[in-house]
């Protein structure tokens, strides 16, 4: 499932040293928000742990596969409807057998909305 450019747009993105902080428009019209939930829009947590994966993915240039996590915490819902922009937070460390140590968080103003903490698999 790939949510870039359809589900969400990137307005910025900046990445150094493991550091990746970006900015992501959410698309209101997107059909999975017609039964997540009729008449109150809000956005899945597979979603919101798949713009996680695809902004790492970008940075790394690298297909990544959520291998581990440590914790997945869904803190607040994200209304796509509110038209701001979501703050993606994500620290990344590269260790042995191809895999990318990471915690990110993804947040509205100053509401974190999701946390997560895991291990990514490059896999090719």
């Amino acid at each position: 499932m790939i949510l870039k450019d359809d589900f969400y747009t990137v307005a910025s993105l900046t990445a150094d040293n493991g550091m990746v902080e970006a900015s992501l428009q959410l698309n209101p019209a997107h059909p999975v928000f017609e039964g997540h939930f009729p008449g109150q829009p809000v956005v899945p947590g597979v979603c919101m742990m798949q713009m996680i994966k695809e902004i790492l993915e970008t940075v790394t240039e690298e297909n990544l596969m959520l291998k581990q996590s440590d914790h997945i915490k869904f803190l607040s819902v994200i209304n796509p409807v509110e038209a701001k922009p979501v703050q993606a937070s994500v620290q990344f460390s590269e260790k042995e057998n191809d895999e990318l140590h990471v915690v990110a968080s993804l947040r509205c103003e100053e509401r974190i909305c999701f946390k997560l903490k895991g291990v990514f698999a490059i896999t090719g």
